[in-house]
């Protein structure tokens, strides 16, 4: 199993600061336990470190390519910290805004692309993935077990119920087909069964 190095010291260090104040949505939780629990998550899948700093600086990425930087861009920002190897990791396991060709891609192309990108990426790119969905979903599961108030927890995400619902169902379909380990995907499939169970 991996241990805590100072690269994965260094990645918890680097998400801390860039999402420094950030809360949930809708919460008061810290934004920072997402890249801590993918940490844990992902060590204890037995994955390697940097498949583990990957995890650490998923959500880091996918908010640097939101905000408009080129893959260039990040790549530069990140690889010499890092490592080049944990970057093309990171960049085909989140979403982009614009295709290989520069077109901006709408919300539900840009999903279509990431799964297309995950069944042809490294296997640790799936890893991440698979890390960040059980996280979302879990932590949107523990939320609506804690109120009285499901709807209000609902409107929260930006698709909607069902479209969520949709994408943890193609996520976990894609991952079976590209091979992943059966251990997160049945942790995403359970989660998200909980969740489509849970009232509107």
């Amino acid at each position: 199993m991996t241990g805590y190095s100072d690269r994965i010291h260094h990645a918890l260090a680097f998400a801390d600061k860039h999402h420094d104040r950030e809360v949930r949505k809708g919460t008061r939780s810290p934004y920072f336990t997402a890249p801590a629990n993918l940490a844990v998550m992902l060590t204890r899948y037995a994955q390697d470190e940097p498949t583990v700093v990957a995890g650490i600086l998923r959500q880091t990425v996918e908010d640097y390519l939101r905000d408009g930087l080129s893959a260039d861009a990040v790549h530069e920002r990140l690889a010499d910290k890092f490592g080049a190897p944990t970057v093309d990791v990171l960049l085909a396991a989140v979403p982009r805004r614009v295709d290989d060709d520069g077109v901006e891609l709408s919300h539900e192309e840009q999903k279509g692309d990431l799964l297309d990108r995950l069944a042809a990426g490294p296997d640790a790119a799936r890893w991440v993935a698979a890390a960040h969905e059980v996280h979302e979903a879990s932590a949107l599961l523990a939320d609506l077990r804690r109120t009285s108030f499901p709807e209000s927890v609902w409107q929260r995400v930006s698709e909607g119920r069902e479209a969520r619902l949709r994408w943890y169902a193609q996520v976990t379909a894609r991952l079976l087909a590209a091979g992943v380990d059966a251990a997160p995907v049945a942790e995403l499939a359970s989660a998200a069964d909980a969740l489509g169970a849970t009232a509107h």
